[in-house]
Order: structure tokens, then sequence, then C-alpha cells
């Protein structure tokens, strides 16, 4: 008997190569990042090396932050024997441009934070008058009308 080309693996064998909740791959196979992975007899789901290359992929591809929906982009052109390159370039470029207008907000709000530190002592004790909390109201008022 000849010798299979690939081992084939069950949907938990997969799952620990890669290492990822069993529910992960199928949910990937249900929205089509993987394809349909081919059957035993009795409906267990047979997956091979190619399906853990291309689960490693996605796995790579969310750690750059991209979206499901561009990864399955991605893959999808590639399945046509196209080369994704130039749509990964746009889409990092983007996901590029978010990280930093998300990077600015939260220096924004780490700024105001330690802004709100360096006056709590003065607004707790001193005596301003307050709905909810003091330190918060006073800020605020400082950040409507600065000096």
């Amino acid at each position: 008997m000849a010798e299979m080309a690939t081992a084939e693996m069950l949907i938990g064998e997969l799952a620990d190569a890669v290492g990822v909740n069993p529910k992960t791959i199928r949910y990937y196979e249900q929205v089509g990042l993987l394809p349909d992975p081919r059957r035993t007899e009795s409906g267990y789901r047979l997956y091979d090396e190619r399906d853990a290359a291309r689960l490693r992929f996605v796995r790579r591809a969310q750690q750059l932050d991209l979206r499901l929906d561009e990864i399955a982009e991605i893959l999808a052109l590639r399945d046509r024997g196209e080369v994704p390159c130039s749509y990964v370039r746009d889409v990092a470029a983007q996901r590029l441009a978010e990280l930093d207008a998300r990077i600015a907000e939260m220096r924004a709000a780490r700024n105001d934070l330690a802004a709100l530190l360096d006056t709590a002592d003065e607004a707790a004790s001193g005596g301003h008058d307050a709905d909810f909390c003091a330190l918060i109201e006073h800020h605020n008022e400082a950040m409507d009308h600065p000096a």
C-alpha cells in the first residue's frame, strides 16, 4: 500500500497542531477561511498539512491586526492563483493609519488622565462643589476653560 502524501488529522489533532480551539476551526470553515474538509464515512472531519498551513496563515494575519474579512480576501485571491501582496500592502497601510490614530487618541487620554492626577489633590481638598466627583468636574471645567 502506498503511503499518503500528507497525513490526515482529525479536528482535535489539527487544533492541537496549530494551537487553536476546535470551535475556532469550525467557525473558520463556516465563514469560508478554511475549505470544507473531507469527511470519514462516519462524518468526522479530516484535515491535512495544507489545512494546518492555511490555519497558521490566518493566525499570523490576525496577529498583524488584519480582520477576518480581509484575511478571507487574501485567501480568495491566492486560491484564484493571484498574488495578494499588493492587496496586503494596501490593507497594512490602512491598518497602520488606524493604529496611528488610536495611538494618538490613547496619548491624548493618557495626557488627560495625567492632568487629572496633577490636580487631584487640589480638587479633592479645595472644597469645590460637586454634583458627582470634584476631580472629574473640576478637571472638565479646566478643560472647557484652559488658562
